[in-house]
């Protein structure tokens, strides 16, 4: 039956459904990332493995003027299918909410157009149960960091380029510096930041962390997380363990994969005389293709850190994008070509 609108209510109409396509899928190029057993999966329910670089801070970033559609269409071209945004919350509170949320905005519209994926990291380090922390730029509170999820999962509920949350980046307990937390302690808390994204975005996939800086997964052998959707962490530079790796990967994190997804948000090496190197990332390819190896034989999902000239362990020296021996290995694998 064919009914006259009037014009108002025509516009008025227009308007609602604009708002309602904001965040809407990029016709014919992004599927909902879910989960399945052990896998990442798409809505057609074929496996999806994650091959991606770390940027930095968008804050950082826009404040040199390199926050730019060019930066997504390299990452783009060195191969990554996703990109991790590490939200600090020193920035998160210098720039404000709404003010910070347009820079993801625009990387929600860059990565829809380039058919990439994203992951919003709530880049802290350190105890969040004591509130002692690595560097200033990681303070928070348990209170700020359960509003930032609220507000964030309400914000992307309906956008399937935003694939995943990570809850906090690198919770590590040890004594007199970070002070004491047991598992169960953080494993409540992670359910509770859970309970308020599900609220809001009940499909997300959301990203578990352990501890010594988000490398130790054991004891989700005894006692997982107790949710749906959920997907775990380990961030294995060269130096967490000596070589040979891979038993102790297993041991430590890899046995995870088994039951759950898993991927590492960052790995990485950095050279003796690179500018930066620190404990734990000094390393070559040897530690590259050793993980890249074991990674692909259990179906296991990896970002690099960093697609950046001065975060170290960095993929480039200058913003021609001239690749470092890191960058030159890593996009070689992404690429498939030299």
């Amino acid at each position: 039956m064919q009914r006259n609108i009037k014009p108002a209510a025509a516009i008025m109409l227009l308007m609602i459904l604009f708002s309602l396509s904001a965040f809407s899928r990029f016709p014919g190029t992004t599927e909902w990332i879910l989960t399945d057993g052990n896998r990442f999966v798409n809505e057609s329910g074929e496996t999806v493995i994650f091959r991606g670089v770390n940027i930095r801070d968008p804050h950082n970033l826009e404040s040199e003027g390199h926050w730019t559609r060019a930066h997504f269409e390299e990452a783009s071209r060195w191969g990554a299918n996703v990109i991790r945004l590490p939200v600090h919350p020193g920035a998160w509170r210098a720039r404000g909410a709404e003010a910070y949320l347009q820079l993801v905005d625009q990387a929600v519209r860059w990565a829809r157009e380039l058919g990439l994926y994203l992951i919003i990291d709530w880049h802290s380090i350190g105890n969040l149960k004591e509130e002692k922390f690595q560097h200033s730029m990681y303070v928070t509170t348990f209170g700020e960091t359960k509003e930032f999820w609220d507000i964030v999962s309400g914000r992307y509920a309906g956008e399937p380029v935003v694939a995943m949350y990570e809850l906090f980046n690198e919770p590590t307990v040890s004594g007199e510096r970070f002070g004491e937390m047991t598992w169960a302690e953080w494993k409540a808390m992670n359910e509770e930041m859970i309970r308020i994204i599900r609220e809001n975005h009940p499909r997300s996939v959301i990203l578990v962390a352990g501890f010594d800086w988000a490398y130790d997964l054991t004891p989700v052998k005894e006692d997982p997380i107790d949710k749906q959707g959920i997907a775990y962490v380990s961030h294995p530079y060269p130096q967490k363990r000596s070589a040979p790796w891979e038993d102790k990967w297993e041991h430590d994190w890899g046995f995870v994969a088994d039951t759950h997804p898993v991927i590492l948000t960052e790995i990485g090496f950095a050279l003796p005389e690179e500018k930066g190197v620190h404990m734990p990332v000094q390393g070559d390819e040897t530690y590259g293709k050793a993980l890249v190896d074991y990674a692909s034989d259990r179906g296991i999902s990896w970002v690099v850190w960093c697609f950046d000239p001065e975060w170290s362990p960095y993929m480039f020296t200058d913003w021609d994008y001239t690749p470092t021996r890191q960058g030159a290995f890593f996009k070689k694998v992404m690429t498939g070509v030299e």
